[in-house]
């Protein structure tokens, strides 16, 4: 493992949380919701590309 890829995993904040954090504030305007969806992430993005007009199936 390069020691840049080394150093974004010790930051604790991966691909799916920023999506997740991005896309809850967007809807909601709330840290604490933010917050919550950063931790659960990747299900969240899936939840929502799910149930939303346009998402996965375009």
């Amino acid at each position: 493992m390069s020691s840049r890829t080394g150093d974004a995993a010790r930051a604790g904040i991966g691909l799916g949380s920023a999506i997740a954090v991005a896309i809850s504030w967007t809807q909601n305007q709330s840290i604490l919701w933010a917050i919550f969806h950063g931790f659960i992430s990747w299900i969240y993005v899936i939840y929502h590309a799910l149930t939303r007009p346009g998402g996965i199936t375009g």
